[in-house]
């Protein structure tokens, strides 16, 4: 038998050439260097963009300021707010726009994007006249709905009377029964700037429903109305469920559109007034004075209402996985 040592190649201690146990996590540490570099610059970014002034805004909700001199002020900020009448008519309205919004908002995108789909001519210039109103900056958007809105020389109230119809004040109703002529105006502003991004988006999800179901369902004698529901619906369950959280926590936070449409976003007798907007008023314009702190609150009372609500459709859409 040949002896062991003979066998070694010459110049190679086998002690040596075994791989330095470090060297595999340097080598990982190299090749995911941009990776973490990228994820360190993203969680920089959200810290100081989202969670510092997150953390800031809860400080603040238990300060007082008065003069430059900041004081511990307990719940007394979070009692004021509460014992405020404008706090719950800003819930309310909140809710009802959100419910609007939901009723009109939410549906026609994903009927629009169901009239896309069945189309075959022109289907590429519609998708564009579709997402054209979300290029637009939503002030100039809006300033042009406040136009058609009108009441004396409006275009809406334009072509009702020439239809020999009512007239409508528009966002300028004081009526108060819901729902309020005033706040579903606001809705049908907000739906025609929003819905091309939706609209797209349950476009692209229709497209990858195999044909084979609709051919299988045209064979059972069903029409568009059964295709949609026993098809459709089922087969983008999860971007329907996924867009309707995404449009409730938006549409709570809504601000921009009463605020331009009705001067200020209080309307006539407060009936557009959203809790965004109270919250601008206690910082900025209510009773001439700033009050950040009774903002700060209101504004982590509404980041809490937004959060149930999430971890809530969060733990739904995991038991029912």
């Amino acid at each position: 038998m040949a002896d062991v040592a003979t066998l070694r190649p010459a110049g190679r201690d086998p002690v040596l050439a075994r791989p330095r146990a470090g060297s595999g996590v340097a080598r990982k540490v190299r090749r995911n260097a941009s990776a973490h570099g990228f994820l360190i610059g993203a969680v920089l970014c959200f810290a100081f963009f989202s969670w510092y002034p997150m953390v800031r805004e809860i400080i603040m909700s238990f300060q007082r300021t008065s003069l430059g001199v900041t004081s511990w002020a307990g719940w007394a900020n979070y009692r004021r707010i509460f014992h405020d009448p404008t706090f719950w008519q800003a819930w309310r309205n909140t809710l009802e726009f959100t419910i609007l919004a939901l009723i009109i908002g939410y549906a026609v995108p994903f009927f629009v994007a169901i009239l896309l789909n069945e189309l075959r001519h022109a289907r590429g210039y519609l998708r564009v006249l579709v997402y054209l109103p979300v290029m637009l900056p939503p002030a100039s958007a809006l300033l042009l709905f406040a136009y058609f809105y009108d009441p004396a020389y409006g275009l809406f109230n334009s072509v009702l009377h020439t239809l020999h119809l009512p007239v409508s004040q528009w966002v300028q109703s004081p009526g108060t029964r819901w729902p309020t002529t005033a706040m579903i105006s606001v809705v049908i502003a907000a739906t025609w700037m929003n819905m091309g991004g939706a609209t797209l988006i349950y476009l692209a999800a229709l497209q990858n429903i195999p044909g084979e179901l609709y051919e299988a369902a045209e064979l059972d004698g069903a029409g568009l109305v059964r295709k949609v529901r026993h098809v459709t619906i089922p087969q983008t369950r999860l971007i329907l469920s996924m867009l309707l959280m995404l449009q409730i926590v938006a549409t709570m936070q809504m601000f921009v559109e009463a605020f331009i449409l009705t001067n200020g976003g209080a309307g006539v007798n407060g009936n557009t007034l959203s809790v965004v907007n109270l919250i601008y008023q206690y910082a900025f314009a209510l009773s001439g004075a700033s009050n950040y702190n009774s903002a700060s609150a209101l504004g982590v009372v509404l980041m809490l209402v937004l959060a149930v609500f999430s971890g809530a459709y969060l733990w739904l859409s995991r038991e029912r996985g």
